[in-house]
């Protein structure tokens, strides 16, 4: 429903994105029909006993399942680039080879909910969108622009030629969170859940951010900690929100 709501994607998007929507003789959502129709969306009967074989073991459709394109998802990094208005100092995500699809997810959300302008996903050694990517997002990769890259070191230096200033996100970062202003560009580089960013990445970036936090803890969650350090970029900028 949210990929037929959306208006991050356009029609065409929209139509490479969902291939066909499976539907239950119970599932009679009028506004789920309409928009279907709308957008041209082919639709077939979802047979008893298909929804797993289709959807996964462990999913919950509702009687309502979509095939979807995830590629049609994504933006090539200059197209995103050249949308974006500077002088408000957006910021952005980038996901720095996280493996698991509830992580990706997580930081998708929060990236939508803060007010960041896109996530930058690389295209190898990085957990692809997938249907549970899109369900641990809440439906946001259909509402914050995703955009694909070859790694993320190359993007960093195309980020930094168009006035981006670089954070990576470690425990043992220089510069305390709440220390920073953020009152320029911002690309927040968040690493892999068990080795955190590649070395050469996080010599790559301008600063290297920690979050405060108790003794007693050793870490955070990989998706925990780009929500702090997102919700406290907003703070800096009420009017991404």
């Amino acid at each position: 429903m949210e990929a037929l709501r959306s208006d991050t994607l356009s029609e065409s998007a929209r139509a490479k994105l969902i291939r066909k929507v499976f539907l239950a003789p119970e599932a009679r959502d009028k506004e789920l029909q309409t928009l279907l129709e709308k957008n041209a969306i082919p639709t077939a009967a979802l047979a008893g006993g298909k929804g797993k074989e289709l959807a996964g073991r462990d999913a919950v459709h509702q009687g309502v399942i979509a095939s979807i394109d995830p590629s049609a998802l994504f933006l090539p990094l200059d197209d995103f680039l050249s949308s974006l208005d500077m002088k408000r100092n957006p910021a952005i995500a980038v996901l720095g080879e996280l493996q698991d699809p509830h992580n990706v997810g997580a930081v998708i959300r929060s990236a939508a909910a803060f007010g960041l302008a896109g996530v930058l996903i690389p295209e190898h050694n990085q957990a692809p969108i997938t249907g549970a990517v899109v369900k641990s997002s809440s439906g946001m990769t259909f509402r914050i622009p995703l955009v694909s890259i070859r790694n993320v070191n190359h993007a960093l230096k195309v980020l930094k030629t168009k006035g981006f200033w670089t954070y990576g996100l470690s425990m043992q970062g220089k510069t305390a969170l709440g220390a920073e202003t953020f009152d320029t560009p911002s690309a927040f580089v968040i690493g892999n859940e068990g080795s955190g960013i590649r070395e050469k990445t996080l010599e790559a970036c301008d600063i290297t951010l920690s979050i405060p936090m108790h003794p007693r803890t050793e870490s955070l969650n990989a998706a925990v900690s780009a929500a702090i350090v997102f919700y406290e970029w907003s703070r800096k900028h009420p009017d991404a929100l």
